[in-house]
């Protein structure tokens, strides 16, 4: 088994009201931030996480996404996977 580092990155889907990125929009605009043209407020999700390869931990973080991270009627994901370091003799 290998372990993995997994951001789980969740948004509100495309044209969704999303009243925090609105509110952090107006705020932008309010403090004189100009050129951005839209905010959007989400979630990021560490997870370590333990299978066989690369491909099997993204099914695994997909399921857990479906099933209890992202709600799939507002929101949308995104996985980013790298390889968790592994601990060396003498760290510690």
């Amino acid at each position: 088994m290998s372990r993995f580092d997994v951001e789980v990155r969740i948004k509100p889907r495309p044209g969704l009201l999303d009243p925090q990125g609105k509110a952090v929009h107006h705020a932008l605009e309010s403090l004189g931030y100009d050129g951005v043209s839209e905010a959007k407020v989400g979630r990021l999700i560490a997870l370590t996480v333990e299978a066989g390869s690369e491909s099997d931990a993204r099914d695994r973080v997909e399921e857990m996404c479906r099933k209890l991270l992202a709600n799939p009627v507002t929101e949308d994901f995104s996985l980013r996977i790298t390889e968790a370091p592994t601990a060396t003799d003498g760290d510690g």
